[in-house]
């Protein structure tokens, strides 16, 4: 069997995680051709490159990523290793990484990811926000557990995984106090004209709106178009705008923002996936965050 020269990872691993071979160098008090002359025989050794220069930064490979996701286990374990044997706390736990569409609701995604935090093993959660696309590619990779989304993979995507719809829930449109006494009377007849802030149109949200919109023949008076759904309601809590947001946060966004709910519309409604690479799932960290928010989460 062939054997890995963990010497090697670790000084790939140290050069990953500084993006520089002269920072590894510093960090580990070694003379970079050493660190340099290493990295070229692990390469050798996998017979694929692991990183591609971007500027002044050493950026991994698609191989590079798959090989940093594996060193990171390694050496997380053996700290935990070194730890047990010294006999001080381990912390040691399942590990979850989530990716998470900037498009989702933060906190639609805090509520989703808490069930995990209560699991008898215990779990660290490592969660990374992206574009859906991109996060996709990140789990063929196997660099994430989970990823959530507000829309299901589709055929096309070319990614072998699994989608869970976790639930939906109807919209809420919030402003300030303010903004509610001009709006609230005559909602939804009153949003004409309105200023709004809305998600950008590559998300499924604002494809639904703009289809209400115009079947109500409804014209608002767009504000902004924001991708980060927590950036449009910090926009909206300044009164730029009206926003949209999840009735079952309702009360948790009026309490967070200082906002105010001007009117539901039950005829939109945003849904939430769960995407994964296997249909059966194991890691019980991910079953609690499924069956939580099938029984309790969302309407």
């Amino acid at each position: 069997m062939e054997r890995l020269n963990y010497q090697h990872l670790y000084y790939f691993w140290n050069v990953a995680r500084e993006e520089s071979i002269t920072r590894a160098c510093e960090k580990l008090h070694l003379a970079q051709p050493t660190i340099s002359g290493q990295l070229a025989v692990f390469e050798q050794a996998i017979g694929k490159k692991l990183f591609h220069k971007s500027g002044r930064k050493l950026v991994l490979t698609d191989t590079g990523r798959v090989v940093f996701h594996y060193a990171e286990e390694i050496f997380s374990l053996g700290r935990e290793l070194n730890n047990t044997l010294k006999g001080r706390p381990t912390g040691a736990g399942l590990r979850l990484v989530v990716g998470i569409s900037d498009a989702l609701p933060k906190l639609a995604v805090y509520r989703l990811i808490e069930p995990a935090f209560n699991i008898p093993e215990g779990v660290q959660v490592l969660c990374y926000e992206d574009k859906a696309d991109r996060l996709l590619a990140e789990m063929s990779l196997h660099s994430v557990d989970l990823v959530l989304s507000d829309s299901p993979l589709t055929p096309s995507g070319g990614t072998k995984a699994f989608t869970h719809l976790l639930g939906e829930s109807s919209i809420t449109v919030f402003g300030t106090t303010r903004l509610a006494s001009v709006y609230r009377p005559d909602f939804p007849r009153s949003l004409t004209g309105a200023p709004f802030l809305l998600p950008t149109s590559n998300t499924a949200l604002r494809r639904s709106l703009d289809q209400w919109f115009d079947s109500e023949g409804i014209s608002p008076s767009i504000r902004a178009e924001i991708e980060d759904s927590a950036l449009i309601k910090t926009f909206g809590s300044g009164g730029t705008g009206l926003f949209v947001a999840p009735t079952s946060i309702e009360a948790e966004v009026q309490r967070q923002y200082a906002v105010e709910a001007i009117g539901r519309i039950d005829t939109v409604h945003e849904r939430f996936y769960a995407i994964t690479m296997r249909r059966k799932l194991k890691h019980p960290a991910v079953t609690a965050i499924l069956d939580n928010a099938r029984e309790n989460l969302f309407f």
